[in-house]
């Protein structure tokens, strides 16, 4: 029996398709992972920086293709207007649904209901594949972009990927488990603990501290060890950690401490160097780096080859900068972490705790985190 992903990536061959980049979803995992037969395969860690690479490969006399989720399409609008469509350029975007009936990431909600009015709002073209038998639209949508040379949606219903190619440990990138990384000119330690094993050491140094984390795993992880009032557990919108936790430590003189992951910071680093700019005293960032996107399949991430966020960090001018990989240097690191902005850059290792989402509205955890940081 042939899986829905190599029906549809051999669809793609077939019409020309030569140069894919994706960002990691968790209900295209599989498709992702065979994206590698491509000759080019970029992973990229926004989706505007694949709206510019792709156009470079247009102008190159590639054919490009993006796969994206639903929450991308608004990240990527600008860059997809000002360049692709006013160049014409074209771009075939494979958009993975989410937000759809059975949605149990609710953030997904409400982009994912006005995806088709925002894309016909920008005069973009879209076709809906909620079945396999919808692939047979795919090829001549194809031709056309290619033809007339302009962007077009393919939106992929998550009912496509039943009977799907089985994503296995074998078959995604890890961080190295032994020896020293040698990395962005830092060699980085040995990770030792999961961000489960991390999150737990942290409950006595969180206690009444404002509380900002990443979404996924890291905020069922923390709600499951430490739930407190002044949590703030990101439930969407990835990149923003740290940039919300920078707005709160700026106006407020409660002590901030942001939960964020090598995925997120690599997807808005520019945040950083803002942090060294504004200087807020009261905010410290720990950048839990595992190398992967844990809550959409284990994809790797930059940092698990080539990347250094210690490095970058202190490039943008955070001069309070620590890296460490044990139990007791995280410990130690925090009793004397002193003034911030501190940044501390824990590697670890590949792995999450399998969890119940987070049983909280926004709502909830909005009003709960505003009133203590009033309080």
């Amino acid at each position: 029996m042939q899986y829905p992903e190599t029906e549809l990536i051999e669809i793609l061959k077939d019409a020309g398709v030569d140069f894919v980049s994706s960002l990691p979803c968790e209900k295209i995992k599989g498709l992702i992972c065979l994206l590698r037969e491509f000759d080019i395969h970029v992973p990229v860690t926004r989706e505007e920086e694949g709206v510019g690479i792709s156009a470079g490969a247009a102008l190159a006399g590639r054919r490009p293709a993006m796969f994206i989720q639903s929450s991308g399409v608004g990240n990527m609008l600008n860059a997809l207007l000002s360049l692709t469509v006013y160049y014409r350029l074209p771009l075939a975007v494979f958009v993975s649904r989410r937000g759809l009936r059975g949605e149990k990431i609710k953030a997904q909600i409400p982009l994912g209901k006005k995806l088709t009015s925002v894309l016909r709002a920008s005069q973009l073209g879209y076709t809906i594949v909620n079945s396999r038998r919808d692939f047979i639209k795919i090829p001549e949508k194809l031709k056309m972009v290619y033809r007339e040379e302009r962007p077009y949606f393919f939106l992929l219903n998550p009912a496509i990927w039943k009977n799907s190619f089985e994503v296995t440990e074998s078959t995604v990138s890890k961080r190295p488990k032994t020896g020293d990384i040698d990395r962005g000119m830092l060699m980085l330690p040995r990770p030792s603990m999961r961000r489960y094993e991390i999150l737990k050491t942290l409950r006595w140094y969180l206690k009444d501290k404002v509380v900002v984390c990443n979404l996924g795993f890291p905020s069922k992880e923390l709600y499951h060890l430490f739930h407190q009032p002044s949590n703030f557990y990101m439930l969407g919108s990835m990149g923003m950690a740290t940039p919300l936790g920078l707005g709160i430590a700026l106006c407020s003189d409660k002590e901030v401490v942001v939960i964020d992951g090598d995925g997120s910071l690599l997807m808005n680093p520019g945040t950083l160097a803002t942090v060294a700019f504004m200087r807020p005293p009261n905010l410290t960032i720990l950048a839990i780096d595992n190398g992967v996107y844990g809550s959409t399949g284990c994809q790797s991430t930059h940092t698990s080859v080539v990347s250094n966020l210690s490095v970058v960090a202190k490039g943008f001018g955070i001069k309070n900068v620590r890296t460490l990989s044990t139990e007791e240097d995280l410990k130690k690191t925090l009793k004397r972490l002193g003034k911030g902005p501190a940044f501390v850059h824990i590697i670890a290792l590949v792995g999450n705790e399998p969890l119940p989402p987070v049983d909280l509205s926004g709502r909830e955890i909005k009003e709960m985190v505003k009133k203590f940081i009033s309080s």
